[in-house]
Parts: C-alpha cells; structure tokens; sequence
C-alpha cells in the first residue's frame, strides 16, 4: 500500500513537472514567433556598427520603419540570404547618393533634400559600384525601403540591382538589441 502510494506521488510529479515543461517550450516559441526573435549578423557590410557574428533582438512585431532603424530583410532575390541593414529613406521620399562628395541626400522631394548626418558610417560612399544601376535622385515607391549598409563601399544594398528597394512585408522587424559580440561576448548594447 505504501510502496503504491509512493508509485502514484511519483507518477504525479512528473506529470506536473511535464506540464510545467511543456508550458514554458509554449511560452517560448510564442514570445519568438510574435514578439522578437534572435538573429545573427553576417558579413561586414554594417561596420563599424555591428561586426560579422553578432547576434541581435528583433522584434518581431515592429511594422512602421524610419530612417535610421536597423532592419532585418528577407526579401528574395538573388543574394538569397538575410541582410541586415539601415533605413535610409521610406516610401515617397527621394534619395541622391553623390559618390564625388561622399553624401546621401533625402527629402520628400527633389529641391527639398538634405544631406544626412551619419556619423555611425565607417567611410563615405565614394566608390559607385558596377551594380549600382540608379539613376540619381531617385523616388522610394510608397511601402517599400531604401537600405544602406554603414560600411558603404563594401556593402551590397538599394544600389544595387541584386537588392534594390526593399518591400516592407519581406522585413522581419527592426534590431532593438545587441546580445552578442564575436569581439566582446555577450552584451547588451540598443541601437
């Protein structure tokens, strides 16, 4: 009778610490499939700002995209991977890169434009790339993105026919959060 009293306690606790389990693995996938995810840098195209393997906090759920936000992109094409670069200009907005003085310019229109102030680049835009097919100044179409990487000679982006601008339903969200530095280990750094 004890040794079945025992038996059954046993049965008991592992079936709650089961449930327990399962809760928290619900929980979990819940929060990254609608909250934020964790994804990794690849690639130095967003030096000196994040290096190739960090890890990031996105979020998830982030839909309205402003310049200077660092976003995540799916979107397909020929590089087929992920790129994870900086919201430069949004739908509607007009984008001049002049390559002779190093500058991005953007405006809501044409004779309205501005140079931005981008002191997160590693080194102005000073070499046009072959692939770089725009014709300068050139308008965002409405949902969609113009994206720069901060290492600007070495990254392929919106210049570039392979990339181009950037639909906003391919962006898996916006960066909040380094956790993660191939330099430094783990961290916690907000963009």
């Amino acid at each position: 009778m004890i040794m079945r009293k025992l038996y059954n306690k046993a049965v008991e606790l592992l079936f709650e610490l089961f449930s327990v389990v399962a809760a928290a693995i619900v929980c979990i996938t819940l929060v990254f499939v609608f909250l934020f995810r964790i994804t990794g840098v690849s690639g130095d195209s967003m030096n000196p700002t994040l290096t190739d393997g960090d890890k990031l906090v996105v979020s998830a759920s982030q839909s309205d995209y402003e310049y200077e936000d660092i976003v995540i992109i799916v979107q397909p094409g020929v590089l087929n991977e992920p790129l994870v670069k900086r919201v430069v200009a949004t739908g509607g907005q007009w984008v001049n890169v002049d390559y002779d003085n190093g500058l991005v310019y953007v405006g809501d229109s044409p004779d309205s434009m501005i140079a931005l102030n981008e002191d997160y680049i590693l080194e102005p835009a000073s070499d046009r790339n072959f692939d770089d097919a725009n014709e300068y100044p050139v308008q965002v179409p409405e949902g969609m993105l113009f994206v720069m990487g901060d290492n600007r000679n070495n990254s392929t982006d919106s210049r570039s026919y392979m990339v181009g601008f950037i639909d906003e339903d391919y962006v898996l969200g916006k960066a909040f959060y380094r956790v993660y530095s191939q330099e430094t280990g783990f961290e916690f750094t907000s963009f």
